[in-house]
């Protein structure tokens, strides 16, 4: 899932900005300290001078002034100066930081609850695991990046950084931005439900009374829809289609089985690997961001179809991988 179109743990972050000032000294008029600095100026306030010619003669002693107290002050200024760069650092920025999060298995339980569950048929147990993956985001409606968060992931390959226009409207809150990512969620669950059980009819399974349901947990977006799909074949199937691997994925689902693109794959990937997958299906439309991006110990199968997905996963399940669909550079 891409964002809250992915993972996130909502956070607030409240920076309050307060300006303080103090003066010491004689209380003197401007003219009297002007006087004092240049005796010659006195006379010009005096006359009919304008307060633009009177301005321009008062710059000199000004700037010598700052001059003086820079110089005095000068040892102390490099503490000032990281003193403020520390408190930039805690500052909310435009900018949205993506990073890998975490990943679920279908196939398994969240919190206790089975992530699929089934009515109506036997579940069959598989032994491998089918890792839906995320991403975590900082920076939306609810939760502003960080300034150090920002600079961090501009220097770390596995973040990304986006101006926060990009990810979602200006306008939009964060309640909105909430809901519309569990609208989706819910959708991809629908479409997953949906295509699950016309591929097992196609199959020659009888369908007839099976209900399913999912449990996404803290996840929004629409991307865990290809992942939700094979993971409720699988349940209903005595076929062990992981052959005890482990295989993550992504990608939505549509009403005619097409595989669709996703954001944040690169992320996506690299948080399948630390999570112990050795195998990867993609979205085909995603193939362009997937080439040159592959972490080391992680195979990357293109996937255009349910069909297509399902037979691949059944096909690394047995270990007959030879002429998998691979991405191609163009």
């Amino acid at each position: 899932m891409h964002s809250k179109r992915g993972l996130i743990s909502p956070r607030a972050w409240r920076t309050d900005d307060q300006a303080g000032s103090g003066s010491s000294g004689d209380a003197t008029k401007p003219e009297d300290s002007a006087a004092q600095q240049n005796p010659g100026t006195a006379r010009d306030i005096g006359s009919a001078a304008t307060s633009e010619a009177v301005a321009t003669e008062q710059a000199p002693s000004f700037i010598r002034r700052c001059g003086t107290w820079i110089r005095e002050h000068r040892p102390h200024m490099g503490g000032v100066f990281a003193l403020l760069c520390i408190v930039g650092l805690f500052l909310p920025s435009s900018y949205v930081v993506e990073s890998p999060g975490p990943t679920m298995n279908v196939l398994g339980t969240v919190e206790g609850t089975d992530v699929i569950k089934v009515s109506g048929a036997t579940v069959h147990k598989d032994n491998g695991k089918l890792l839906m993956t995320t991403v975590n985001a900082s920076g939306l409606p609810q939760s502003p990046a960080l300034v150090g968060e920002v600079i961090w992931a501009w220097f770390s390959p596995k973040a990304s950084v986006m101006p926060r226009e990009v990810v979602y409207p200006s306008n939009e809150t964060g309640e909105e931005y909430e809901k519309e990512s569990k609208q989706q969620m819910v959708g991809a669950q629908s479409s997953a439900t949906q295509q699950a059980l016309a591929f097992l009819k196609e199959k020659g399974v009888d369908t007839t009374g099976i209900t399913l349901s999912m449990d996404g947990g803290d996840v929004g977006g629409p991307s865990a829809g290809l992942m939700y799909t094979l993971g409720s074949i699988d349940k209903l199937t005595a076929e062990s289609e992981t052959g005890g691997k482990v295989i993550a994925g992504t990608g939505t689902i549509d009403s005619k089985g097409k595989v669709g693109a996703i954001g944040g794959i690169r992320l996506k990937m690299i948080a399948a690997k630390r999570d112990g997958a050795s195998w990867f299906l993609a979205p085909a439309d995603n193939c362009s961001e997937v080439i040159g991006n592959i972490p080391d110990g992680l195979t990357v199968v293109k996937a255009t179809t349910l069909d297509d997905a399902y037979k691949s996963l059944v096909a690394i399940g047995k270990g007959e991988t030879s002429g998998l669909p691979a991405c191609k550079a163009r």
